[in-house]
Order: structure tokens, then C-alpha cells, then sequence
């Protein structure tokens, strides 16, 4: 990292993973162009959850040709126009993204997505899982490398 002064320490970074709404999963298809996507996630265990669609789709056969990874999540952000620049936070992961396929992994996957978004709903969000799961792929990203950036 160029800034070094701007390198977050471990703890900060895993908290930004933790709370945030979002991220941007960066995947590579098999013509090499990049592809970028946000979606809303889960972090577990040194992992990120993520679901779509059992059809497959753009970020599955990308993951299918080429299983490295990055998912970018930016935290709290204040922009200052007066000093031309932004307060921010950022954590980067880097790893290998593979479907889940253990059923008991792809339930928990989804409990957590009903904690994380859904915590007053768990009882229909049970319901909704039974009859959504069989429809749904979970894929998990198993982090290699995680650093986190801000500027405060």
C-alpha cells in the first residue's frame, strides 16, 4: 500500500466487514473482461457468504472459469469539499469463491443473512427459507488476504 499512514489495522478492518450493507464482489470472465457487481453478503467464520440465483448467471460462470476473487466493502464515508477530499474506510478481501454444497453450511448461510437484515423477521424469514433455498445457490469466498484502508 502506497499510504501506509492510511492502513487500517486488522480489527478496524474486520469491523468495516462485519457492518457493512454491501460490497462489491470483482470477478473475471472468460473473454479476461473484469466484472463488478454489489450485493449484500454475510461474514462467517473467515468467509463471505454470498447467494444468487441457481440458474447460474454472469458471477457464477465467471467463478467457474476463474475461481480468485476480490469483494471490496467501503464503510462510513464524509465527503469535504472544502479540503477536496473524503473521510473514508474500506476493507479489500482477496480469495477463492466456491458453491457451497454442504446443506447444513447453506442453512446457516442463510440464518445469518435473516440476522444481518432481517433480525424482526426470523420466524417468516424461516418460512421464506424453506421454499427459497431449493431455488438459491449460496457460494462462499474463503479469504487469503484481507487489508483494510481509511482516512480519518
Amino acid at each position: 500500500m502506497r499510504r501506509s499512514d492510511r492502513l487500517m489495522s486488522q480489527e478496524d478492518t474486520l469491523r468495516v466487514l462485519k457492518e457493512g450493507n454491501y460490497g462489491i464482489l470483482a470477478t473475471v470472465d472468460a473473454e479476461r473482461h473484469p466484472y463488478g457487481v454489489p450485493l449484500s453478503y454475510v461474514y462467517v467464520d473467515d468467509c463471505i457468504y454470498f447467494h444468487s440465483t441457481s440458474e447460474g448467471g454472469g458471477k457464477y460462470n465467471n467463478i467457474k472459469y476463474n475461481n480468485i476473487v476480490c469483494f471490496t466493502v467501503v464503510g462510513k464515508t464524509k465527503i469535504l469539499p472544502d479540503k477536496f477530499g473524503t473521510l473514508y474506510e474500506s476493507a479489500i478481501a482477496f480469495g477463492e469463491a466456491e458453491l457451497v454444497s454442504d446443506e447444513e453450511e447453506r442453512l446457516r448461510a442463510f440464518r445469518e443473512f435473516l440476522s444481518k437484515y432481517c433480525a424482526d423477521f426470523i420466524n417468516e424469514g424461516e418460512k421464506y427459507i424453506k421454499a427459497a433455498a431449493p431455488k438459491a445457490m449460496v457460494i462462499k469466498i474463503k479469504i487469503k488476504n484481507l487489508t483494510g484502508k481509511h482516512r480519518v
